[in-house]
């Protein structure tokens, strides 16, 4: 039965990206949602989310999962804000979200909470900062590239681990998050049907590219 249930969830298998570049941070992810993996359900699932005006959340797991994850810490935040008068740290924000996911996987269940995130965003005096977070709810702060535990991860550190410099522009970041993208979803069938590409800086948060993958037939 439980085998069966875990066929039949949407799955967002997915392809993630978070870059480290010297004025910002690029974020961005692949728009397909499978069943089982291999069945496509959705080709236009935004997976970059921005759930306020300082943070980005992208995710990877179960699609239910990953949406109402972003809504309760898009509402916890806000209550946050609302009780203390304050506005929480990109630091503080990974850290209740790590915390969420913690205490989500071990409450008992017939479908297990399965989601892995990558958190970005801008602090008030305009820092920037990156996190990725387990699924098990552990937090660590990204000083280079990530992405997570998406299944096109292999594809996309593989192409950072030999293109990324310390001294990257936000601009050449994201051409590589686009290029990480589109090299993952050439192989990993649970990723394509198109890219969404954001940038976060002392700024705010952009959003950079946004396209389909459309298949092409010679």
């Amino acid at each position: 039965m439980d085998e069966e249930i875990s066929k039949s969830i949407i799955k967002s298998n997915t392809s993630l990206v978070g870059v480290v570049c010297k004025d910002g941070i690029i974020m961005g992810a692949d728009r397909r949602a499978t069943v089982g993996g291999s069945i496509i359900m959705s080709k236009n699932e935004r997976k970059v989310v921005q759930i306020n005006n300082y943070i980005l959340m992208s995710g990877t797991g179960t699609a239910s999962d990953i949406d109402m994850t972003q809504k309760i810490i898009a509402a916890e935040l806000r209550l946050h804000e609302l009780r203390t008068k304050t506005r929480p740290s990109v630091r503080e924000a990974a850290s209740f979200i790590g915390m969420f996911l913690y205490r989500s996987i071990r409450t008992p269940s017939m479908i297990p909470h399965m989601v892995g995130t990558l958190v970005g965003g801008v602090n008030e005096d305009g820092t920037t900062e990156l996190y990725t977070i387990e699924p098990a709810g552990g937090v660590y702060p990204v000083k280079e590239y990530d992405a997570n535990f998406s299944s096109g991860m292999p594809y996309i550190l593989g192409l950072l681990e030999r293109q990324w410099r310390k001294d990257l522009s936000l601009k050449e970041g994201i051409h590589l998050a686009v290029e990480s993208l589109k090299a993952s979803t050439e192989r990993d069938t649970a990723s394509g049907s198109g890219i969404d590409v954001f940038s976060i800086t002392s700024a705010g948060i952009k959003e950079e590219v946004s396209q389909k993958i459309t298949a092409s037939y010679n």
